[in-house]
């Protein structure tokens, strides 16, 4: 790929996030990078990859449920709480692998930042108005600045570091299940694009790789606040393939040449297909809930093979990134 497939939106990026962005590049067509999300302290998820495998996977996921500033703990069910309470404290995880040198991603399944009971980031958990919150000065707008900037805070550390982080809020924004997508794509696009700004601009925080994650053309915020283009897919299971449609219908949400991610999925793809028909996912990432730690999905032997094909890239194939 040429350079413009790995600039960064960003002028002010660190250098950390060019070399990972240049890699992502010169890999596609050729490898495909091994993703796994984990959602608790335990990491069920990479030891499993580990025991079966005797590998770990490049990319590495975090989720940041907990470390929203407005769960409301008094209105709410065992099934939140027990989620809460597994995801405390994993951004300490993140920190240990950041110092083996794996890539990291983070998703953030933000709680409604006003109002809301339960799993408040789903929509049907709350009242507030993404459509007000893009508009300086609501209570809607003052609340959530300030979830972004209690965010901000804890991603600091990882910038003064200069730890790279493939940074993919407002993920699956074109439905309508979680409260940013809820009032479709203008208010969306506001919000991306006010986050960009306040995070590189008044924030700073030029470790970040923005990974945007939805395939509907309308609701793309631009290509000048955007990295990279991910989705996210569940197939059917045991039917591992290159997902080559989905790919093309990603594609099309721009004309500019953007490296393009699988940023969720329960079955596995086939790296040797992904190669053989010249798709170009750069990595993809697993998610948990038994994905790959039961055989429901993906077999422990096409598991065992993924992590051993020429194609697929692990943890122990990468370059020093940062």
């Amino acid at each position: 790929m040429s350079d413009k497939h790995f600039t960064p939106s960003n002028k002010n990026a660190q250098d950390c996030v060019k070399n990972v962005m240049k890699y992502l590049s010169d890999i596609t067509y050729e490898k495909i990078l091994t993703g796994q999300h984990t959602q608790s302290m335990a990491q069920e998820e990479l030891h499993h990859i580990k025991k079966i495998t005797g590998k770990e996977p490049a990319l590495l996921g975090f989720e940041l449920l907990s470390y929203s500033p407005n769960i409301n703990y008094f209105d709410t069910d065992e099934a939140c709480m027990k989620e809460v309470a597994d995801n405390y404290g994993t951004l300490k995880r993140a920190w240990e692998w950041a110092q083996k040198k794996g890539l990291i991603t983070f998703t953030w399944h933000w709680f409604s930042p006003l109002g809301g009971r339960s799993k408040s980031f789903f929509t049907d958990n709350t009242d507030f108005d993404v459509s007000e919150a893009v508009i300086p000065g609501t209570p809607e707008n003052r609340a959530l600045l300030s979830d972004m900037d209690v965010m901000a805070g804890l991603l600091r550390p990882f910038c003064d570091r200069q730890i790279p982080i493939l940074w993919r809020p407002l993920h699956e924004g074109d439905g309508s299940w979680f409260w940013w997508g809820a009032k479709g794509p203008a208010p969306l696009k506001k919000l991306w694009r006010l986050m960009y700004d306040r995070y590189t601009s008044l924030h700073r925080l030029n470790n970040l790789i923005w990974v945007w994650n939805a395939p509907i053309p309308a609701c793309y915020p631009g290509d000048d606040v955007v990295d990279i283009i991910s989705r996210d897919m569940y197939p059917p299971a045991h039917e591992h393939t290159s997902q080559g449609e989905m790919y093309r219908q990603l594609t099309r949400i721009t004309d500019a040449p953007k490296i393009t991610l699988i940023g969720e999925t329960g079955t596995l793809p086939s790296p040797e297909a992904i190669v053989k028909e010249h798709v170009g996912w750069a990595s993809f990432m697993t998610w948990s809930h038994g994905f790959c730690t039961t055989e429901e999905y993906n077999t422990y032997q096409v598991l065992r093979d993924l992590y051993h094909s020429p194609y697929g890239v692990t943890k122990e194939d990468l370059p020093e990134l940062y």
